[in-house]
């Protein structure tokens, strides 16, 4: 088991300014690092691998599709723009050094139609990550979909829905990841949506019903761990938790209360909580 740390608590965009947190992240135990790539400029991230490799810190990505980039729409040059942000955040992770692009680029996040999805926008999005998959795979990147709660998206909002759509591209560089935030609104039995997508899953992340820090809330952490140690999970807990830092994030992660001491006492009790679970 590895244990990352998402930089979304502190920036959207990490640079040498965050160097700092990073050494102190590493110095808390953490494997690794979940680097936002929203910015597709490649300098930066050359800049960023080298202090990684310093501090001897892993990185996974994570992106999202706005929009103008959908996957899922049904204008073709909106899917040919949701095609062309993948494999240029896919060079970018190739930069960075990140084996793992995670994120729900699927579709365009908070855009809705005010209908369930299509069987169309389904087949839409599937082809495009088919072509994206095939570009991750010569980058040597794994693209772990993330399913969404329905108040963010509505393409993929289950272990399920997701599971079936990766099942149906069926390409090796094509998994999904599972989100306890997001499980802990859309699924009635946490246990066995985790077996439902066991045999896709390529990443998970960690995150309280609140977003803030794990273990003070509500998730159902006992079933959690359970399931995913009984169904050999055996690659990332990542912990992904927002605050105020990041207004730009607000209408998406819909966080307009600070709910911890601090981002480091978050980062700190978050590693041992995960730590601590796993063993037990």
């Amino acid at each position: 088991m590895k244990y990352g740390m998402n930089m979304l608590l502190w920036t959207t965009n990490v640079g040498e300014e965050h160097f700092p947190i990073l050494e102190r992240l590493k110095s808390m135990g953490y494997d690794g690092v979940e680097i936002p790539i929203f910015d597709l400029e490649l300098e930066p991230y050359r800049k960023l691998a080298e202090k990684c490799d310093e501090l001897g810190l892993e990185r996974t990505a994570v992106t999202v599709c706005s929009s103008e980039a959908n996957p899922a729409s049904p204008d073709p040059a909106l899917r040919k723009a949701g095609l062309e942000h993948i494999t240029q955040v896919v060079d970018a992770c190739a930069v960075l050094g990140a084996k793992l692009l995670c994120g729900p680029y699927h579709s365009a996040i908070g855009e809705f139609s005010g209908d369930g999805p299509t069987e169309d926008e389904r087949k839409w999005s599937q082809e495009t990550l088919g072509h994206a998959a095939d570009h991750a795979q010569a980058a040597d990147v794994m693209l772990g979909l993330e399913y969404l709660n329905r108040f963010e998206c509505y393409l993929l909002n289950s272990a399920a829905d997701c599971a079936e759509f990766v099942r149906a591209v069926d390409h090796p560089n094509l998994r999904m990841i599972y989100d306890t935030f997001h499980a802990n609104i859309e699924e009635k039995h946490v246990d066995e949506a985790i077996r439902t997508c066991a045999d896709v899953t390529c990443h998970v992340h960690i995150s309280e019903n609140d977003r803030s820090t794990p273990g003070a809330g509500h998730v159902e952490w006992d079933k959690t761990f359970h399931t995913l140690k009984e169904t050999e999970y055996d690659g990332w807990m990542t912990v992904e938790a927002f605050g105020l830092a990041l207004p730009e994030l607000a209408a998406a992660t819909k966080i307009w209360r600070k709910m911890y001491t601090s981002e480091d006492q978050l980062a700190e009790a978050a590693l041992k909580f995960m730590k601590t679970n796993w063993n037990a």
